[in-house]
């Protein structure tokens, strides 16, 4: 370095003006020429992701309006549980397995339903060890019950959990070649499953309306979602007389899960007129109901409207599909056993204010009006319970 011809400018970490200092700025160079190549080839992939992703979403918004889409029949209204014995028996079936977990029968909440069966001369094995968040060691347990027991029909009796776990013990019955792990996606359950029912004691998951089963990997700490119509039941039973029990707490977090349901369905571009009439009856219906469930357990037409909300936001997710609130709330579920509506509440409002953009052409500005076209009234800022700092049940 020649001192005598230094100004003192002090630019010497970048290149020196007056030569008097030699720089070797070709490895500094060369990194971020890399740096640069690598920042554009990321870009690239994700834009090829993007366009992938995009290209799915509307193959299948045409694949929707050709897929037959099957509805199960509604069995609804207080004591309509007991209708559901007399549909099987009219089947011809003589030995069905109820899935449901332990709680449902410690309260003995499935009495009335296993008294009629028995009423109209249908046998019965209950399956109850569906943990809260079912795994495919749950589905192997229930399918071995079925084997066992020489069932010819499937009961999903519970909320979300034992429903979808009731859909893939159904599925490996019938294939049991295929590994739960291996029908991960959609469309790949090959052979029906046997005939199946469902009984929902909670409003909010909507799987007796879905193709769509949540599976937990135990081992790899992740869910996934199979997805198929041959998991749509062939009845659903909605009895609010089931939900009486309900705490508030669940009673809240299970109406923020159908809640979420029916405002991604809605938002989502996959969505068309037959969605998103499922999805506004469904919102209206939650924001004149849910509050009144949550205050008063024993009033049956809030219950049985937050059913009927429940089944309609199913009907629309399944076909619209979901979004970012349940990308990320299944993340919490799988890694930190998070229960799913109350992720789904926690995360929702701030996903909508990340979306906000580009859903206000369609569902309008939060706070305007629920349901009906006019905005949906969830936001971070709206809402309270994303407001509050502590969660209370």
């Amino acid at each position: 370095m020649d001192f005598k011809n230094c100004i003192g400018c002090g630019f010497c970490a970048a290149d020196c003006p007056v030569d008097a200092i030699e720089m070797n700025l070709l490895p500094v160079v060369e990194e971020k020429m890399v740096k640069e190549a690598a920042q554009r080839d990321k870009s690239m992939k994700w834009t090829l992701k993007k366009l992938g992703y995009r290209s799915f979403q509307k193959v299948m918004k045409l694949a929707t309006k050709i897929i037959p889409f099957p509805i199960p029949v509604l069995l609804t209204g207080p004591g309509s549980v007991t209708m559901l014995a007399r549909n099987i028996q009219a089947r011809g079936i003589k030995h069905v397995l109820v899935v449901t977990d332990k709680m449902l029968t410690d309260l003995r909440l499935l009495d009335g339903f296993l008294a009629s069966l028995r009423e109209y001369g249908v046998a019965y094995t209950v399956f109850d060890d569906v943990q809260a968040n079912p795994t495919i060691e749950n589905v192997e347990a229930g399918r071995k019950f079925y084997r066992q027991n020489k069932c010819r029909a499937i009961v999903g009796f519970g909320g979300g959990s034992p429903m979808d776990c009731a859909k893939i013990i159904g599925a490996r019955i019938r294939n049991p070649y295929l590994p739960v792990r291996w029908m991960k996606g959609l469309f790949r359950v090959l052979i029906p499953i046997p005939p199946f029912f469902c009984v929902p004691t909670t409003a909010g998951t909507g799987s007796e309306a879905t193709v769509a089963a949540v599976m937990t990997d135990a081992q790899n700490h992740f869910k996934f979602a199979i997805n198929d119509i041959k998991l749509v039941p062939k009845i659903a039973v909605l009895d609010p007389e089931l939900m009486r029990g309900l705490p508030p707490h669940i009673t809240s977090t299970t109406g923020m899960d159908a809640l979420t349901h029916a405002v991604e369905a809605y938002i989502n571009l996959s969505g068309n007129a037959f969605t998103d009439e499922n999805a506004e009856m469904a919102v209206k219906l939650i924001f004149e109901n849910l509050e009144k469930a949550y205050a008063d357990g024993n009033d049956m037409e809030a219950r049985n409207n937050m059913a009927l909300a429940s089944f309609y936001a199913g009907v629309a997710f399944t076909r619209a599909y979901v979004g970012y609130v349940h990308a990320i709330a299944h993340n919490m579920g799988g890694l930190y056993g998070v229960p799913h509506g109350l992720a789904n509440a926690v995360i929702l409002p701030y996903v909508l204010d990340f979306c906000r953009k580009a859903s206000e052409k369609k569902a309008g500005p939060p706070g305007r009006c629920r349901g009906h076209r006019k905005g949906w009234g969830v936001g971070r800022k709206t809402c309270p319970a994303a407001s509050s700092k502590k969660y209370e049940p």
